[in-house]
């Protein structure tokens, strides 16, 4: 389970944000929390709210970023550089991103400072009776060359020495079988934003659901239930494999979802490209999430509720609450623009995201702010003003 993450310099932000999802055991445990492994007690959710423009799309992206370069960096080019990007007032100073979960059963801490161009530091700590380090690797200009140490990591030193500027210490022992790396670059987060922002929903994206829907059967069945009873006019949805005409790939064929309505005379399926965009928006948001809750790991969602009714906010968020539809204790981390969330969830689990006048981006957890009561009506109170990261007009 995701613990904190931190960073700087990275897009709008310049100085260090901490997103923390650790819960204080002061606070009344709710549905929406649990305890880790490790014993402590970490949110399975994080809202992120604040006005247009203010960097709630960026808070999320270091998290996507730290996933991606650990599980994927050894699929970059040798001659690409890495996909961070400083704030544009400090382009010449390094991007810091780290990160605190537990795995395998215990606390793990990884930290990482690099430029476009190269990795500058990066290491990896476990927690015994203190935090230890597994490996360190630091870039040495002098020799052009980078400085390994390791600790029961497991990597000969001869393939350390050879790990390319560009790609993570951890991705690089996986291609040499090394255990830990090869279990630390499992596929543990899934989510709708990559360096540029929230990818927007496309026909691709519908049938990429169906595909993955076709080949899981039990997530199809909970997705139909779901979608059943959010959209009143929907009875079901119908997966069928067509064949394409593509010269490049002879017999392709490809998953395309219907959707089944009756009244009371005749029943009918209409192809998703008809459906409205909400019924697509939750397909292809439920073939994430409902990936999520089965294997657990972190689900990163942009603009969680765009396309649907609001009303559909508290049964989506549920899937998080129930120990049945999230056995493996999955976490969600998210933003959104339906203020109504702070009805649903504690102060603690909401970072309000605001960008000051010399374009910087600030975040900070709710229960942070001077003044909050436990008591307070914080949808009202966060319309009126009184937290911030709100639009001034």
């Amino acid at each position: 389970m995701l613990h904190s993450y931190a960073f700087s310099n990275f897009q709008s932000f310049r100085e260090r944000v901490e997103v923390d999802l650790s819960i204080s055991r002061k606070v009344t445990m709710t549905e929406w929390m649990t305890e880790a492994a490790t014993g402590e007690r970490v949110s399975k959710l994080m809202a992120v709210i604040g006005p247009n423009g203010s960097g709630k799309t960026a808070l999320l992206k270091p998290m996507v970023f730290i996933s991606w370069f650990i599980a994927n960096s050894f699929q970059n080019p040798p001659d690409a550089g890495i996909p961070v990007t400083p704030h544009a007032a400090a382009v010449n100073e390094p991007t810091e991103l780290e990160c605190m979960l537990d795995f395998d059963g215990k606390l793990w801490r990884y930290v990482l400072r690099c430029t476009p161009e190269r990795v500058l530091h990066e290491a990896l700590y476990q927690k015994r009776e203190r935090f230890g380090y597994v490996f360190l690797r630091d870039w040495d200009a002098a020799a052009n060359s980078y400085v390994v140490k390791q600790q029961d990591f497991g990597l000969a030193p001869p393939e350390a020495r050879k790990v390319r500027p560009n790609v993570s210490l951890i991705a690089w022992a996986a291609q040499f079988g090394v255990p830990l790396a090869m279990r630390m670059t499992a596929p543990y987060v899934n989510s709708n934003v990559n360096v540029l922002g929230r990818v927007q929903i496309g026909n691709q994206d519908v049938q990429n659901a169906a595909q993955h829907f076709s080949a899981h059967p039990e997530q199809r069945k909970r997705m139909e239930q779901l979608l059943s009873a959010w959209d009143l006019g929907l009875s079901g949805v119908e997966l069928v494999e067509l064949s394409v005409s593509n010269p490049q790939v002879p017999d392709q064929k490809i998953w395309v979802p219907f959707g089944r309505h009756k009244n009371k005379t005749a029943e009918f399926k209409l192809p998703f490209a008809l459906e409205s965009s909400g019924t697509q928006g939750a397909f292809v948001l439920l073939s994430r999430l409902l990936q999520t809750l089965e294997i657990g790991g972190l689900a990163v969602i942009d603009e969680f509720e765009n396309d649907l009714h609001p009303h559909m906010l508290e049964p989506i968020l549920d899937l998080f609450a129930n120990p049945s539809t999230n056995p493996h204790q999955a976490q969600l981390l998210f933003t959104c623009h339906a203020i109504e969330v702070l009805n649903l969830v504690h102060k603690s689990q909401v970072m309000l995201v605001q960008k000051n006048e010399d374009c910087e981006s600030t975040a900070s957890r709710m229960d942070a702010v001077e003044g909050i009561r436990n008591d307070d009506n914080y949808y009202a109170k966060y319309m009126a003003g009184a937290y911030g990261a709100v639009p001034i007009f």
